[in-house]
This record gives C-alpha cells, structure tokens and sequence, in this order.
C-alpha cells in the first residue's frame, strides 16, 4: 500500500483516489499519517472497528451496526480496511446524495447479492435501535418506535410486498 521506507502513501493509490474522491493530495497524506498512526499494520481490523463505534455510542450496544458498516466498507471481502477503503468511506459517506445512496444501499445489502429484502432492512434497522437507548426509543413516534415497525414503514416506502427485493437500479 504505502512506501514501507518512508512511511508515505503509495503514489499509485495517492492517485487513484485524487481522481477519485473530493480530497486533494495535502489532505490524503494528513490522513495517510493519521491513519498509520492509529493502525500501525495498515489495516483496521473488524474488531479494532467494533472499539471505534464503542467509543462512539458508550453507552449502546454497536456491535451488530459496527458489523455491517464494516461489511459495507470492506469492499475486496478481505475481511480488513486498509487506508485506500477506508478513505473511499470517508468520501462516500460526506459526499453528495449519489454517493451516500450507494453506501447506504451496501450497508443494507446484507448478503451482497445486489439487492435488499424486507429482511436485510429488519436486520439493519435492528442494530441500529441497539445504539438508540431506551428511553429515547420511548420518544419516537408510535409508528417507527420499535425496529420491527421502522422497518415495516421503511419497506413499506418502496412498495415491495414482503417477498419483493429492490437493486440500487430501483433506487
């Protein structure tokens, strides 16, 4: 991936993602050093992801959402992020609608066949309620206030049935 003498990132991936993400060359390199910094070994694992999410809802049960965010991210299945994903995150999930509909369609295509099912949606809208504590859970409205009726509603939004499946193409 990177240079191992110098410690800086590769000029083929530098490249790839100048071309290929909003960040220029100044700010890959900040985030290159950061990264290695963070994850000395180059690659974050799904573990080392779950403990980042932890950190981010102290109080939640991120597990299960760490876990497919991951999954969605993982994009060579090798089972790790390395600095080129994780930067490819990064822009698809700040970026313009577009792109954040992808991500958000990888995320809920649980199995990665290409499309999503009622069922993927109940097991994404699942892990996310893990993070949302119970007493703020009692505040949302009566119709979306567990995850089975979030993600009746949501289903219900593209007008599938319950056996019918939708690809990125649909949305």
């Amino acid at each position: 991936m990177g240079n191992a003498k110098s410690g800086a990132v590769s000029k083929e991936i530098l490249e790839d993602l100048k071309l290929n993400t909003k960040f220029s060359e100044e700010e890959l390199c900040q985030w290159y050093e950061n990264f290695q910094k963070q994850c000395p070994t180059g690659r974050i694992s799904p573990e080392e992801f779950e403990k980042i999410y932890d950190r981010f809802f102290p109080n939640s049960d991120a597990k299960a959402y760490a876990q497919h965010v991951f999954r969605s991210f993982d994009t060579n299945d090798d089972g790790t992020l390395d600095f080129k994903e994780y930067i490819i995150a990064l822009h698809m999930t700040s970026s313009k609608t577009a792109l954040k509909l992808e991500w958000a369609f990888s995320l809920f295509d649980v199995d990665k066949d290409g499309y999503i099912t009622k069922s993927e949606v109940k097991e994404i809208c699942q892990s996310i309620f893990k993070l949302i504590p119970k007493e703020k859970q009692a505040l949302l409205p009566s119709d979306e206030n567990t995850p089975e009726k979030r993600s009746d509603k949501l289903w219900s939004y593209f007008d599938k049935g319950d056996n019918g499946k939708w690809s990125l193409a649909v949305v």
